[in-house]
């Protein structure tokens, strides 16, 4: 099914912040405090995160006091090192910038919020010779497809999103890692998918494919991929955040772009010497 009416995308939207706006939007937290409106979510590794299904109509006075809060309630953890606020470009937030940029936290790229049937992403796309893809499992091929990605994105090379890759699927929480690869073995593309339980949603995140390689169907084959998984799965819904690289190929994929989301991300200040 293609979504190409306002009434389907204001359907996929009501889905989104009906389904996933709730604690199926963070499955792996260790902690959640409520703060009116706020869920203010603590993980591993010191990193805190604040959405809400809506502000509940507060005006920009009590947004304010909001955003102070959860700035206090983080800084008054020494664990956390950083947080980010999600914002959602579709919600009445009066002030909410302000207050934001007023608490220190810094506003960063803002993405698509890509939403469609997991019926439409699937499609046979012809690859280049030799390129296949995959599920992958174990942890060499979890590290080499971590390396790629860092790779493509222009990062140095790190063990620590492999390391969390590595935890997550320890969890089998569901979690999916499907990557291209030529025929000597080297990953050139990769992606995960994140079923939701208890939604009609999966997501699919972290699209990244090597430079040399775009332009070929890679990433379009990986897509379908994953969103024919998803529907072994049960889930006939599918969401991504999506940077201005990978949205294009989303919506020629068949998802449509409903609203945007724009983290802002707050960090603890440096010790004085």
């Amino acid at each position: 099914m293609t979504v190409d009416t306002t009434a389907d995308r204001a359907r996929l939207l009501q889905a989104y912040d009906d389904q996933l706006r709730t604690d199926a939007e963070t499955p792996s937290a260790i902690a959640v405090e409520r703060l009116g409106p706020l869920r203010l979510v603590t993980f591993a590794g010191g990193r805190g995160f604040v959405t809400y299904r809506d502000l509940g109509g507060a005006d920009a006075g009590a947004i304010a006091e909001l955003v102070a809060g959860a700035v206090a309630h983080y800084a008054s953890s020494p664990e956390i090192t950083r947080f980010e606020w999600k914002t959602r470009g579709h919600d009445r937030a009066p002030g909410l910038h302000d207050a934001l940029s007023a608490n220190g936290l810094e506003a960063d790229e803002p993405e698509s919020i890509m939403l469609g049937e997991a019926s439409a992403l699937i499609a046979d796309v012809p690859l280049p010779a030799g390129v296949t893809v995959r599920r992958v499992t174990d942890e060499p091929d979890v590290r080499a497809m971590s390396a790629m990605q860092d790779e493509a994105f222009g990062d140095p090379v790190s063990e620590h999103m492999a390391d969390a890759l590595l935890r997550r699927l320890a969890l089998d929480d569901g979690m999916e890692l499907w990557v291209a690869e030529t025929a000597d073995g080297e990953i050139v593309s990769a992606g995960r998918l994140e079923p939701v339980a208890g939604t009609d949603f999966a997501g699919i995140w972290g699209g990244a494919t090597l430079e040399p390689w775009r332009g070929k169907g890679i990433y379009r084959a990986l897509t379908a991929a994953r969103a024919r998984s998803a529907l072994e799965r049960g889930k006939t819904l599918i969401h991504s955040d999506s940077t201005e690289f990978s949205r294009p190929i989303l919506e020629r994929s068949g998802l449509v772009k409903v609203s945007t989301t724009t983290p802002y991300l707050w960090r603890r200040p440096a010790p004085p010497r």
